[in-house]
């Protein structure tokens, strides 16, 4: 590599990977350019783009002799590939990577080149957090925030496991020497290459060093539905689990290589079982049961061997969705998988004949899948009603639109058969803005341990502020019993029908409501404000203009 005359010495290579992605490769070089470090070489590798991208490129090297350009003969489909020819291109004593979609800190690479200090202060890779940007210039939210509360020194993995939980290799600063002498690359024809990457990394570093500054800005589209076909985004393809799960065994192939220790191998268990699978659990309600059967069959023999620690680290909602794998019980697996951010809880039980109780209609026929959906814990029949476990279920949204309301035809399970067989008096309750606004309603006996209820909700009779409400409320449902001062009651989610037709509805002071459902996770029935005319003007933030960007539109404007 040659350096231009009067041009400082790179000390570090920022390898930006790139496909199709011409609109943002410029806010993503912008953003490196502006760094208040300067000796920089700027490796863009283009993973044989089909839009405009090898223009949009050259335009930005022309601009820069510290921006270099290298398009690979063929498309990739991933981003290892073109990280590794990074790798190989690269000179200076420092890496790090920087994917098209995203950006660097002003102070990232200072930061980071910072905290590698001298030989008495070596460390093999430096990292620092993350922040999370939703799109449309939405909220900035930290990853992991906890893992970047304090400034230090890790020498080793056995002195942090939990960092096996943080697999991104784009926070982070690392000595070229280091991944040559361990030969550490990305691993090419698989995605989540950077778990394997990063637990490599971690495990034979010597020391590694851990900053509290932001160091990556990651834009993550989180209104895409389950299934989605984002680069972030494909659970919904059993390719995409399969390299999971092949990911997965080299991680644990090359850990059991290392000869880490028992504590190691336990978080690392605990982490494929509470990260890794709880994604695509997660979605199981969004798929066929077809699909959730050949899920099952890729992931469970990944599960066996893992430690019972791990397991018993889990949410009772996380082992109840695997029991009913084992078990072969599919679309129970769906329902249940519904209640893993909530923790709602089964529809019926299943009392053993030693008398622990179990979720689902039956007692589990393994040892495996008993230890698995035993909810003996929870005591369904006999806790105090504010925690018992009802599940909520709509079962019909139909608009009214000449009177402006939905009706929602309801049903409760009783998985403990507590409640008398009697008409039950609840409340549906919403809060926008703020402002509490509940309908009562009666919920009938329909069947043992199942009660049934309608009402009618008029989105307009919903008080609201004078300025106005832009947003999404989740209605909840609350069961009452007893009256006077001794009324008792207990609050759950509403879990609406996965896929109906969104439709609008009149609210207050000329905001109009749509009536949708949540489209992910639990799946719950939610209502989007949306104000219109003078409020709605007044509801529009104004924008000031992000200097980034600013700068990218001027690049390739020139």
């Amino acid at each position: 590599m040659t350096t231009a005359p009067g041009m400082t010495v790179p000390e570090v290579t920022v390898i930006v990977i790139v496909y199709d992605d011409a609109e943002r490769l410029p806010r993503a070089i912008a953003s490196v350019r502006a760094q208040t470090h300067r000796a920089l070489d700027i490796l863009v590798v283009d993973d044989h783009s089909t839009d405009a991208t090898p223009q949009v490129a050259a335009e930005l090297a022309a601009r820069d002799p510290r921006i270099r350009v290298l398009r690979l003969e063929r498309n990739s489909g991933g981003c290892s590939v073109p990280r590794n020819r990074g790798l190989a291109e690269a000179r200076t004593p420092f890496v790090m990577f920087l994917d098209s979609d995203d950006e660097l800190p002003i102070k990232a690479v200072e930061l980071l080149l910072g905290a590698h200090g001298g030989e008495e202060e070596y460390a093999d890779f430096t990292m620092g957090a993350v922040e999370r940007v939703r799109p449309g210039g939405g909220a900035v939210s930290r990853w992991m925030p906890a893992l970047f509360r304090q400034r230090r020194t890790v020498r080793g993995i056995e002195d942090e496991p939990g960092l096996l939980f943080e697999p991104l290799s784009t926070n982070k600063m690392y000595r070229r020497e280091f991944l040559d002498r361990h030969g550490l690359r990305f691993p090419e024809g698989l995605h989540y290459e950077d778990q394997l990457f990063s637990a490599q990394a971690y495990t034979l570093a010597r020391a590694l060093r851990i900053i509290t500054e932001p160091v990556y800005r990651w834009y993550v589209d989180s209104t895409a539905r389950p299934g989605a076909a984002t680069i972030s985004n494909r659970r919904h393809l059993m390719a995409n689990v399969r390299d999971r799960v092949a990911i997965a065994r080299r991680i644990d192939a090359f850990l059991a290589e290392q000869g880490v220790s028992l504590a190691v191998r336990r978080e690392r268990d605990f982490k494929f079982l509470s990260h890794d699978l709880r994604l695509y659990a997660g979605d199981l309600p969004y798929r066929e049961t077809e699909w959730v059967a050949q899920f099952a069959a890729e992931v469970l023999p990944c599960v066996e061997p893992l430690s019972a620690d791990a397991f018993e680290r889990l949410g009772r909602v996380d082992r109840a969705v695997l029991g009913l794998l084992r078990e072969g019980r599919y679309e129970e697996a769906r329902q249940a998988a519904r209640g893993l951010t909530h923790e709602v809880g089964p529809r019926e039980t299943a009392t053993g004949p030693d008398g622990r109780v179990y979720w689902g209609d039956r007692v589990p026929g393994s040892a495996a899948a008993r230890a698995d959906l035993d909810v003996t814990e929870w005591d369904v029949a006999g806790c105090p009603f504010a925690a018992a476990r009802f599940r909520h279920e709509i079962t019909t949204v139909e608009p009214d639109r000449a009177g402006g309301a939905v009706e929602l035809v309801i049903r409760t399970y009783d998985p403990g058969l507590r409640l008398p067989l009697a008409p039950l008096a609840a409340c549906l309750h919403l809060a926008p803005a703020g402002r509490w606004f509940t309908v009562p309603l009666r919920m009938d006996p329909a069947g043992r341990g199942v009660f049934a209820g309608t009402v009618r909700l008029r989105p307009a009779d919903a008080a609201l502020p004078a300025y106005g409400f832009r947003g999404v409320r989740h209605p909840v449902l609350e069961l009452l019993r007893g009256s006077g001062p001794g009324r008792r009651g207990n609050t759950g989610v509403l879990l609406a029908p996965l896929d109906f037709a969104p439709f609008e509805l009149p609210g207050a002071a000329r905001h109009r409501v749509l009536v949708e459902p949540e489209g992910r996770g639990a799946g719950r029935l939610q209502l989007r404000w949306r104000p219109a005319g003078a409020v709605g003007r007044l509801l529009t933030p104004v924008l000031r203009p992000d200097p980034v960007r600013r700068a990218a539109r001027l690049l390739v404007r020139g």
